[in-house]
């Protein structure tokens, strides 16, 4: 072989590692790529914005937002429609909302179990044990002699035969309404008085201040713990259930939201509360009267450890690692 063909083969045996090596490039910056959309690929657009719902309760203000906070790091939106229980309910079925994080069980079981039975809703999760929801009075009330559902027909004058609910069409309501239609508990002639959550906690910490009486729907987590001392009473478990309305919340979702969004599904099927955590937050927005995005913010702030379990094997929307994006949003190193 002549030294210029000799030259020219080598030449082309350099050239053709150089495209090799340009072409082994080009595939792993298109599998980078790939990963780093992968999380917007498997949603389509629609699921950016995340569409959540409010009764008007504090803790799910709370809850709400908490998820908000790390749904915004992430990428998505949050809107939230403030409406009432069935309002709620009807607008899982018909995909207006997405996931609600205050399904309070059994008060809302009318509710859960006919749209369970068509499917046109899922349970995500349980997302807060240990919680209560039953009627409750003053401390001083119960040292007098109420401690149960079964005292109140013989203290009727005291309490004016009223008790005090929250807002209209709220499951809880319905549920003392029947037992007021019903006149269990020997209550014939009571009634319930209908308000929102913060005119009800009201009434109740103004009667309790004055030292006249009053019955409550009560329930925890809630800073209206602290604020009144108060006792929940029993033997309401046909009503409420047993244990003092020992409660489970469910996060919901409506049908077919897992499949379609899977990363937000995923963050939300492992987003979970305790008493103490819904009651600190709870507690900034009535008492310090923060912003709920603040008072959730700073709770993450203070309890970063949160974040791992929550968000493992989630990503951002356009496929970063949510817990470093969270954490950096946050201000956490």
């Amino acid at each position: 072989m002549s030294g210029s063909t000799a030259g020219h083969a080598a030449l082309a045996g350099l050239m053709a590692v150089i495209g090799m090596a340009a072409g082994a490039l080009m595939i792993a910056a298109a599998a980078a790529g790939a990963a780093a959309t992968s999380a917007s690929a498997a949603e389509p657009a629609s699921c950016q914005t995340v569409k959540m719902a409010d009764p008007g309760w504090t803790d799910i203000t709370a809850t709400n937002a908490v998820a908000g906070t790390l749904l915004n790091a992430l990428g998505y939106q949050q809107k939230i429609e403030t409406v009432a229980v069935p309002i709620i309910f009807q607008g899982l079925k018909t995909a207006q909302i997405d996931v609600f994080l205050g399904n309070w069980m059994p008060a809302q079981s009318t509710f859960l179990d006919k749209l369970s039975a068509e499917k046109s809703v899922e349970i995500v999760r349980p997302n807060l044990e240990n919680a209560k929801f039953t009627l409750a009075v003053p401390k001083a009330v119960a040292d007098a002699g109420v401690h149960s559902f079964a005292d109140l027909a013989r203290f009727g004058d005291r309490f004016e035969k009223k008790i005090y609910g929250i807002e209209p069409g709220a499951p809880a309501n319905q549920n003392i309404q029947r037992m007021l239609d019903k006149k269990d508990f020997g209550l014939e002639g009571w009634t319930l008085v209908e308000s929102s959550e913060q005119a009800m906690l009201a009434q109740a910490l103004r009667r309790t201040r004055s030292k006249d009486w009053v019955v409550f729907l009560g329930w925890q987590p809630h800073p209206m713990n602290t604020r009144i001392d108060m006792t929940y009473l029993s033997g309401g478990d046909a009503y409420f259930g047993p244990n003092y309305g020992s409660t489970t919340v469910n996060t919901l979702s409506r049908r077919g939201y897992g499949n379609e969004c899977t990363n937000a599904h995923r963050l939300f099927s492992q987003l979970v509360f305790t008493v103490g955590m819904e009651n600190e937050i709870m507690t900034a927005i009535t008492e310090d009267k923060k912003a709920p995005k603040d008072a959730a913010a700073d709770y993450l702030k203070t309890h970063p450890d949160l974040l791992g379990p929550w968000l493992a094997g989630v990503s951002t929307r356009d496929g970063k690692d949510a817990t470093t994006t969270v954490r950096a949003a946050l201000g956490l190193k």
